[in-house]
């Protein structure tokens, strides 16, 4: 181990209590992107992450405004090969966000969502694992190296404010400012692990495809009485809609919809075989009686590596206490997509809109509206930020990364790769029992330190030649 990475390393572990001081601070801020009465929390957000960026050295740290929440900008590009044939210093674009979702329902909270609290062996607080606990353990990490020998590559930093409101400024700011932030590709760490000693690298994300669909009948709500067998009831119509989404195989039936999607190779299947997430993993997660899906797959491949549609919400008719006898004049669903490799979210929505136009019965009118969507992604495994990453957490977790097709979406991935030709590492030091988005949201601390270090010897792993 060379004497910069054994200092580094020593820095951090010695540092411990100082990390998750600076970590309570930025976690104090409620900084809420979707609520408009935390506007001034958002600012105060980006300032904290731009004086920490400072405090590092960074060169040209910069807030960019754009309609919603600013961008926070940093550059260090000082980085050069020290020793004869050495490899060139790549340059490394840090992603992050320092948005947080709301705190609702606030009853349920054991502590207050931004008075973070240690309880055990976690610490308590919303965003703690999505993701300022990430953001910090990457700002920490080049804490270590810069005050033990100095960068030995070059780094790009690029922490928005609106991911979890969709990320509607991200796409522009990409495309307005692709030199700025060109790079050799990015790390980013809003993913998280399969669980404490099962270091991981998410190389593929779904993407999403995102619609309300209404469905409507007579002018008004009807007696049901004596209007029932006339008309056809319009929560009927989009119940039969719905069930119709699906054959008998769990396969969604929408004209078109699988003609785009990758199928998984061998080797990917037998990768995520490895993965320690069988049927008994997804029932004791979910609580579910059985598990149900398309046939032919494992239960991981279901939830990463084919795409699903899913019914998000319903409304229709009477909905309150006690009995009201209507045939309602409307009823709503929310209707969620996830995509994988090489479906978009354009084809889906027009797959959605010839369903609609075979399967609707005449006595109904529809309405469809997309609300929003993002592409899948896939990442090369073989690249080199995978690889150092890859090392870098066996050297920590002793054992090798386990690869997985994540089911949620990171829409900033695959914009990366679009617009700027970029792979992504994708990785992360939370929990599936973090709470994220719900009450009691945590961070496991010792898992959050091992998270630190493995970033130490990711960056320096990128300079090494047998890295």
């Amino acid at each position: 181990m060379s004497d910069q990475r054994q200092a580094a390393l020593e820095y951090a572990r010695q540092n411990k209590e100082q990390s998750l001081k600076l970590l309570e601070t930025f976690l104090s801020i409620p900084s809420v992107s979707t609520d408009p009465s935390h506007l001034p929390d958002m600012q105060d957000a980006a300032n904290w992450v731009a004086s920490q960026l400072r405090d590092l050295g960074m060169q040209k740290v910069e807030i960019y405004p754009t309609a919603r929440h600013p961008v926070v900008y940093a550059e260090w590009l000082g980085a050069h090969p020290q020793t004869a044939g050495a490899r060139s210093a790549p340059t490394v674009l840090i992603y992050g966000h320092y948005d947080v979702q709301p705190a609702d329902p606030l009853d349920l909270w054991q502590s207050g969502p931004f008075e973070p609290t240690v309880r055990g062996e976690s610490l308590y607080a919303r965003g703690a694992s999505d993701m300022k606990g990430q953001v910090v353990a990457a700002l920490k990490a080049v804490e270590a190296i810069v005050r033990n020998g100095g960068l030995p590559v070059n780094l790009k930093w690029l922490i928005e404010g609106e991911e979890e409101i969709g990320s509607p400024s991200l796409e522009a700011f990409i495309a307005d400012h692709k030199e700025l932030l060109a790079s050799d590709f990015a790390l980013n760490p809003d993913s998280g692990m399969i669980g404490q000693n099962y270091p991981t690298i998410t190389n593929s994300l779904r993407g999403l495809a995102y619609f309300e669909l209404r469905v409507y009948g007579p002018a008004s709500d009807l007696h049901s009485g004596i209007y029932g067998g006339v008309v056809h009831n319009p929560a009927n119509a989009l119940a039969e809609l719905i069930a119709g989404m699906h054959d008998a195989e769990g396969r969604v039936t929408l004209p078109g919809f699988y003609d785009k999607v990758r199928p998984l190779s061998a080797e990917e299947r037998a990768e995520m075989a490895r993965l320690p997430m069988d049927e008994k993993h997804y029932l004791e997660q979910t609580g579910a009686p059985a598990l149900y899906g398309e046939a032919g797959y494992s239960p991981v491949e279901r939830s990463g590596a084919r795409p699903t549609l899913d019914v998000n919400g319903l409304l229709a008719g009477f909905t309150g206490e006690g009995s009201k006898t209507v045939i309602p004049a409307w009823a709503m669903a929310k209707i969620s997509t996830r995509l994988v490799p090489d479906q978009n979210p354009a084809d889906v929505a027009g797959q959605l809109r010839r369903y609609l136009e075979q399967s609707a019965s005449k006595d109904i009118r529809w309405e469809l509206i997309e609300m929003h969507g993002g592409a899948p992604s896939i990442s090369d495994r073989n690249n080199a930020g995978v690889r150092a990453m890859g090392k870098a957490l066996e050297s920590v977790w002793g054992v090798q990364p386990y690869f997985r097709r994540e089911g949620g979406s990171i829409p900033v991935v695959g914009q990366m790769q679009r617009l700027l030709a970029l792979e992504s590492v994708v990785t992360g030091f939370g929990l599936p029992d973090d709470n994220v988005h719900a009450p009691n949201e945590k961070l496991h601390l010792p898992t959050w330190y091992r998270g630190i270090e493995a970033f130490i010897h990711f960056f320096l792993n990128l300079a090494s030649k047998t890295g």
